[in-house]
């Protein structure tokens, strides 16, 4: 019987329900379970596709082409598993699942209400869902991990409590333990616990009982005995049932933070753990994975040498909004030994018109661009920020800065050449400038015009390296030299082929190409130290103790050429894709099984207010 951990939050949102929720997860895989995870949104949205980055956070992708909470990023990177978009449950999801019953008269012609078809509803796609295999071992999993998103007492989460309070006694009481993490508010240097008390009696009356109680504190400083015993007295639970998240230095050290306040033996015995079936080789992996990660978290304090990025976005008032990208960029710095440093410059503030409008802020986004290291630019959508971002390409390309382009920035690198060693100045994408005489980024013939959710060239795709490029190709390197290799992808604009032999005559080598050789995936410099475009999103398939290769390839080119060398070689002998083997097929397989959607009729164009 699968083993089910909900995990809530009371008082306010956003203080790291998920993290503890992949830790919880990561520790129960030390103890050689097979874990799954489960999130919970409880907004109107279908998913996450069409929600603004700087409102929500980035968009996750997942294999299968489902655009998610950024949450399930966190549970895929600390779990090391590969979940699919049913993983994401949604108020939307199910209520179209429930209206779609109805219609077709599945309800036999009862009326159809919250409790019991709602809740019923969400039980089932959990139960349903927890059975999936998601890891290497393609068995069903052990545990799987619950969280609620937002807070208890949220009008929106209503039916989601009152389904995970029906959901408690239909798997019954040792296979359903709820964690409930609330804000401990340090006033003056008093821990206050009146918000704890508060939240967890509006969980009780909602017949929701905590098992264990994350007491999340925004500050170094750990929770304090006399806290704890308070919480304890006043919450119904023993103080063993209480633990403290204080701030540590990196979130990698959450794990072992619960787990020395002894999480792992109170699931043991609270979900008897001991009647799974769990054999000398999982445990052995387990063993492995925890001695693993200890070595990372501790060598990540003795790190002193610094490797300096700047980041050229759209989107850089809200760091979430970059949240796997930067995950990928802390991932590669582990593997360099380099304490990372991101200078975040917003593109617009690089572009003419900035100066004069505000010319502090221009300098100063100049200033950080010509010390960096290296040089990153990320996805987005819509034209605001491009010529910036343009600007930043060149900057890196003439001066031979380490550059990183992903997605929009691999557009706009191809721009930038288009325009600097074509001399076409007024090369552009067909996204900016729908009737531009010289487009070199056009839009993808297959995807709808009409309808923006799952409307793009969405999940897992392969990439065919070009077998010339072998020879020389930093990219194909750092994939371990393989013919072949699978990214994530999330767009609606292409290269466009129509100019892809002028850019390959005047230098431009595009060595990575779709399966037909028809769309360009991969761009690189051969006299640059490193200069690296990708179509795809390769940040969201970075793991902790297994880097995204390009990203890899990015850090240990900025901290010079020695160690971009050495990685080559460690990648030529060690690289691993953190894919499934049954995942890496043709991009037609993969595309019948995606949220991609197929091109719809209509003639509208999309705006996109990004």
């Amino acid at each position: 019987m699968t083993k089910y951990i909900l995990v809530s939050g009371g008082v306010v949102s956003g203080i790291g329900k998920g993290v503890i929720a992949s830790s919880t997860g990561l520790l129960l895989k030390t103890a050689g379970l097979k874990v799954t995870a489960i999130k919970i949104d409880p907004y109107m949205n279908i998913d996450a596709g069409t929600m603004r980055p700087t409102e929500h956070g980035e968009v996750y992708v997942l294999n299968d082409g489902g655009e998610v909470d950024l949450d399930l990023g966190n549970y895929e990177r600390y779990l090391d598993v590969t979940l699919s978009k049913d993983n994401n449950i949604t108020t939307g999801k199910i209520y179209r699942e429930v209206i779609e019953k109805e219609r077709r008269g599945e309800y036999l012609g009862r009326t159809v209400q919250i409790v019991p078809h709602i809740t019923n509803a969400i039980q089932d796609w959990i139960e349903r869902v927890s059975k999936i295999p998601v890891d290497d071992t393609d068995d069903e999993p052990d545990v799987c991990i619950v969280e609620l998103g937002g807070t208890v007492g949220d009008i929106e989460s209503a039916p989601f409590v009152e389904a995970m309070r029906q959901f408690q006694f239909r798997v019954g009481h040792e296979n359903f333990a709820l964690i409930h993490v609330s804000l401990v508010p340090d006033m003056h240097g008093e821990q206050k616990t009146k918000p704890t008390q508060t939240t967890v009696h509006a969980l009780r009356g909602l017949g929701l009982l905590p098992d264990l109680i994350a007491c999340r504190l925004l500050l170094p400083q750990p929770l304090e005995p006399a806290t704890k015993a308070k919480i304890s007295m006043f919450c119904h639970v023993s103080t063993e049932q209480v633990f403290g998240v204080h701030d540590v230095s990196s979130v990698y050290h959450v794990p072992l933070l619960l787990q020395s306040q002894g999480i792992v033996e109170f699931l043991r015995k609270r979900l008897n753990l001991a009647s799974l079936n769990i054999t000398l080789g999982m445990v052995a992996k387990g063993q492995s994975l925890e001695a693993r990660w200890r070595g990372m978290t501790k060598g990540q304090e003795r790190l002193f040498d610094e490797v300096k990025i700047v980041l050229v976005g759209k989107y850089t008032d809200l760091k979430d909004a970059y949240m796997s990208v930067t995950k990928a960029l802390e991932h590669s710095a582990f593997r360099v030994r380099r304490k990372l440093v991101i200078s975040w410059v917003e593109s617009s503030h690089l572009e003419p018109e900035t100066q004069e409008t505000n010319p502090a802020k221009y300098h100063d986004a100049w200033r950080a661009l010509v010390g960096a290291g290296g040089i990153l630019v990320p996805g987005g959508f819509g034209q605001r920020g491009t010529e910036g971002m343009i600007l930043a390409i060149k900057w890196a390309r003439e001066q031979k800065v380490p550059f990183l382009g992903i997605c929009l920035g691999f557009q706009m690198a191809v721009l930038e050449w288009a325009r600097s060693v074509l001399n076409l100045p007024d090369a552009q994408s067909t996204e900016f400038v729908a009737d531009t005489p010289n487009p070199f980024v056009v839009f993808m013939p297959e995807i709808s015009r009409t309808h923006m959710g799952g409307t793009m060239r969405l999940g897992l795709r392969p990439t065919v390296f070009d077998p010339e490029s072998e020879s020389w190709s930093k990219a194909r390197k750092l994939y371990g030299g393989a013919s072949k290799m699978w990214e994530r992808h999330r767009h609606r604009y292409e290269v466009n082929p129509a100019q892809v032999p002028r850019l390959q005559e005047s230098g431009l080598s595009f060595v990575g190409k779709d399966e037909k050789g028809e769309r360009m995936q991969i761009l690189e410099l051969k006299d640059h130290p490193f200069f690296i475009g990708l179509q795809a999103h390769p940040e969201l398939c970075s793991r902790p103790l297994n880097p995204s290769p390009p990203f890899l390839g990015f850090i240990a080119a900025s901290c010079g050429l020695s160690v971009l060398e050495e990685q080559l070689d460690e990648q030529a002998r060690s690289f691993r894709p953190p894919h499934p083997e049954k995942s890496m097929v043709s991009e037609e397989t993969l595309r019948q099984s995606s949220q991609e959607h197929p091109l719809a009729n209509g003639t509208g164009n999309l705006t996109e207010s990004f």
